[in-house]
Order: structure tokens, then sequence, then C-alpha cells
């Protein structure tokens, strides 16, 4: 199926993805993931809100949203919590590094 204009691949939209935050509801509403469990991540250091202080409601950028996808992911094919997260953190400090060793061959 060919997308559209209006169905464009946002995922390389990096202007776009640098300005997306979302509130906890609106991501517990897109991802299917509770609240709760939202604020259990958040908790335990997994993730992070961009929202510093207690109370304030919490708002998530794309790397935050990613990271509860890929947990979400890997928890329904049957690791841990800790586990997936292991993974997560992993996964992304490799995406980081490839990224860094590009942008220096690029200078």
């Amino acid at each position: 199926m060919k997308k559209t204009e209006e169905q464009r691949d946002l995922s390389f939209d990096f202007d776009f993805l640098n300005k997306l935050v979302v509130g906890i509801g609106e991501v517990s509403q897109i991802t299917g993931i509770p609240t709760r469990q939202i604020r259990y991540w958040e908790e335990k250091g997994i993730v992070l809100s961009l929202t510093g202080e207690e109370g304030k409601n919490r708002r998530y950028d794309y790397e935050n949203i990613k990271k509860m996808l890929l947990i979400k992911e890997l928890m329904d094919e049957g690791y841990t919590l800790d586990a997936s997260a292991d993974k997560v953190k992993k996964r992304m400090e490799m995406i980081e590094e490839t990224l860094n060793k590009l942008q220096k061959k690029k200078i």
C-alpha cells in the first residue's frame, strides 16, 4: 500500500519528533499502557517525564514514548519489566553511540 502525502512517514520527521510532547493520559490512550503503569515505570527510573515537579501533569517526549512502546512489546513477548527495561536501555545506548559515530564522520 502506497502512502499518500497525508500518511507520510513521521518516524524520520525530526523537526516533528523534537517538538512532540504528550501528556500521560494521551500516551496511555495511544499506546494502551495504563497511566498507573507509566507512573510506576517512572518511579523505577525507567522512563522520565518532562515535568520535574510532583503533582504537575506528566508529559513525555518522543524518546520516552519510544521506550514505553519497546518495553511493552518485550513484556508482551514474555520478558519481565526489569529485563525489558535493561534491553531497551542497551538498545538506546547502542543507537546513540552509532549516531554519534556517524555524526563525527560527517564533520
